[in-house]
């Protein structure tokens, strides 16, 4: 099935907060990630894509990656599509900091406080309820 467009997505946590970056060209914060090039496995997608949007000085393991997820769904940028979504998790704790870029407007550590309007789809349906439901992100009374 040549139509649908292999995707990754990469989950990195602090207190209890998930990191996501806010495209210049988007409405919406999405996930650390991307397309899958040619000829790339989708755990090199993932490490190439963490390197691409966290910027130069965000220093993590590419070994503490692990593969969680994955699912299909109707891209948000184009209803005609559909994606593979391969979602992982960075288990170790993201050091240095984060740069903005052409691409990367912003970063913001998403909680369970936060506004979802401002999440694009994947997130708010699929990342979001996945990571509340794990105990990955916590309200502040579940840090307690």
């Amino acid at each position: 099935m040549k139509d649908i467009m292999e995707v990754v997505g990469t989950m990195f946590f602090k207190d209890g907060k998930l990191l996501i970056d806010k495209p210049r060209s988007k409405k919406t914060f999405q996930m650390i990630g991307g397309k899958v090039e040619e000829g790339e496995t989708i755990k090199q997608a993932a490490i190439r894509e963490c390197h691409e949007k966290l910027g130069e000085k965000a220093v993590f393991d590419e070994d503490l990656i692990e593969f969680v997820m994955d699912f299909e769904e109707i891209a948000t940028s184009d209803p005609s599509k559909r994606i593979h979504m391969n979602i992982f998790q960075y288990k170790g704790i993201l050091k240095g900091e984060l740069t903005i870029s052409d691409e990367i407007e912003s970063f913001m550590w998403f909680g369970m406080n936060d506004d979802r309007n401002l999440l694009s789809n994947t997130l708010k349906n699929e990342i979001v309820p996945y990571c509340i439901e794990k105990g990955l992100i916590k309200d502040r009374e579940q840090e307690r």
